[in-house]
């Protein structure tokens, strides 16, 4: 067993672009504690004695919890789990969560690793995406977690509308300024179920702009890149040493467990993921229930997975672990359908490795697809 995902359900308001499950309202925030333990508890069969090495409290928003509950549900794995030695242990959270106060309890606790999500150092970003913070407050908060955490990654997003190469360029500088070790960085997108979508049709935000977001990825590539970052990840840039345990894993086809409402779990041969209703889930647990819903990977699903996550990685997809885990005609079927995006300097051969290129980074997910089987029988 790799790790333990715990997805916290709360958030003080929507993002415009953020299309994870959460609530705004707290009322159920107890309930919800005791169920996520209940369910930690419940759920240690399925792993027996696999050990933990990375527990992630992701969300939603999971500095919105006190660091007394987020120990409790650390102490609950301890109790019920046989966890590593010095296992990495993340806590997502926002800038107006940190405060001094609440970072000095944090570094007391069991986390050892946080993921901020400043998003952008510019108010007129932040504004437009309607996050909780201001720029002051993503300054404040990182000045006070760099003197209590050596782990400490962070969020940003590219290709918002009207952002210059110029201020994409500041934002990276600004965190470069205070010696981050790992930066996680996002296109904005417009997902159906969010109030993105709408804003654009009423135009009161301009469209978002593909072009602007290539550019902004590569100059983000070659900048960090420059500063001593490996590109190990689609999204994630991290120095020698600072990579994303807990991320790693997953991209690495390792199995964990997600606790909580909307929550994936993944074992190599199933996937399975929590209703994403805060209060069936709760009940759902108080009744000794677990509210899932499983699916059972096929071989083509196993392959068609490894082979997304393997594209997206410094790692690539070995063509000796196709051959191995899945066939032949598996391995014989990538190269083929390869072949055209090799021609096109997207994909590349390292020996048994397939790979993508700098200039199919931008396009790695559709590139995955292509490579993707319905059935191979």
């Amino acid at each position: 067993m790799s790790g333990i995902y715990i997805h916290i359900p709360f958030c003080k308001q929507a993002c415009h672009y953020c299309d994870f499950h959460f609530s705004t309202s707290l009322k159920k925030k107890d309930e919800m504690v005791d169920a996520l333990v209940h369910e930690i508890i419940f759920r240690k069969s399925e792993i027996g004695d696999a050990e933990i090495h990375t527990i992630y409290f992701g969300g939603g928003t999971p500095s919105i919890l006190s660091v007394t509950e987020i120990q409790r549900i650390i102490d609950s794995i301890y109790a019920h789990y046989t966890v590593i030695e010095d296992p990495e242990i993340t806590l997502e959270a926002n800038p107006d969560d940190l405060s001094k106060e609440k970072i000095l309890e944090l570094a007391d606790s069991a986390v050892n690793r946080l993921s901020i999500g400043i998003q952008s150092f510019f108010d007129e970003d932040l504004q437009l995406m309607n996050r909780a913070h201001n720029s002051h407050e993503a300054l404040d908060s990182l000045t006070m977690a760099c003197e209590k955490f050596q782990n400490i990654s962070i969020d940003l997003i590219y290709g918002i509308p009207n952002m210059s190469i110029e201020r994409w360029q500041q934002n990276i500088d600004k965190a470069l300024e205070y010696n981050i070790a790992h930066i996680s960085c996002y296109a904005l997108t417009v997902e159906p179920n969010t109030a993105l979508p709408k804003l654009i049709a009423k135009g009161e935000i301009p469209a978002v702009d593909d072009d602007l977001a290539q550019e902004h990825f590569e100059f983000l590539i070659t900048h960090l890149e420059q500063h001593g970052f490996v590109h190990y990840e689609l999204s994630n840039f991290g120095k020698p040493g600072y990579f994303s345990k807990n991320n790693t894993a997953y991209w690495q086809g390792k199995p964990y467990l997600g606790i909580g409402p909307s929550a994936h779990s993944y074992n190599k041969k199933q996937r399975s993921w929590n209703i994403n209703n805060n209060t069936k889930y709760i009940q759902a647990l108080q009744q000794n229930k677990l509210p899932a819903e499983i699916e059972d990977l096929s071989i083509t699903d196993q392959y068609n997975e490894y082979v997304m996550t393997g594209l997206r990685t410094i790692w690539g997809v070995s063509l000796k672990k196709i051959a191995s885990e899945f066939g032949k005609k598996y391995c014989e079927y990538l190269l083929l359908q390869a072949q055209k995006h090799i021609e096109e300097h997207l994909l590349f051969l390292d020996d048994d490795t397939l790979l993508v290129t700098k200039k199919g980074k931008f396009l790695s997910d559709g590139i995955a697809s292509d490579l993707f089987l319905v059935n191979l029988g």
